[in-house]
């Protein structure tokens, strides 16, 4: 599928370890035609971790879309009344972040985007990559699986032996999972 005239919000959270596999597909993306618009958390925004520094991320995200990061709430609150995106992803989505969105708590970049996107009854593509998926955040995980204009990319458990409660989704998924939201359905199986 060709992405040209979408816009795609590509919301970034600080599941750091996954941004290598993340990068990668925003500029797929921009090669379909889409016009990619980053957003990322507080934390994904100006965290250095063994994973990478903030401003390489910020520097590569930048130069790949063509567009500046939203980093604010402030900058984010005008993309559902401006219209701005068509479709939001949000790849990674932490266990916090789906936390807040599950519980409507707008106090970040990346959720006042979602929640801001959400006005225009436009889809919302979460890319789950925690580690209590399978405990603590499965109730939150629930509700937003529940909820209208909610779409799951594929996620499996990335390792049961020492984290058997962690999910990460697969990064192969991101495109299809994106072509189907546009059109409301819901890429099958959720669970890999």
């Amino acid at each position: 599928m060709e992405f040209k005239n979408i816009n795609i919000g590509f919301v970034l959270t600080g599941s750091f370890c996954t941004f290598n596999k993340v990068i990668p597909k925003i500029k797929e993306l921009v090669d379909k035609g889409a016009n990619v618009i980053p957003i990322m958390s507080y934390n994904a925004y100006e965290l250095d971790t063994k994973f990478g520094k903030a401003e390489d991320f910020i520097k590569e995200i930048e130069d790949i879309t063509g567009n500046k990061i939203i980093h604010t709430i402030q900058d984010a609150e005008p993309i559902g009344p401006k219209k701005l995106t068509d479709i939001i992803v949000v790849a990674p989505a932490s266990g916090n972040t789906m936390a807040k969105l599950a519980g409507d708590i707008i106090d970040t970049p990346a959720v006042m985007a979602v929640k801001s996107h959400l006005r225009n009854n436009n889809p919302v593509v979460i890319a789950p990559s925690t580690n209590n998926a399978l405990s603590g955040n499965a109730e939150n995980i629930g509700k937003l699986l529940n909820r209208t204009n909610y779409y799951f990319v594929p996620s499996k458990q990335d390792n049961p032996i020492t984290k058997p409660r962690s999910v990460v989704f697969d990064p192969e998924y991101i495109i299809k999972t994106i072509e189907l939201a546009l059109k409301k359905e819901q890429i099958q199986p959720i669970l890999l």
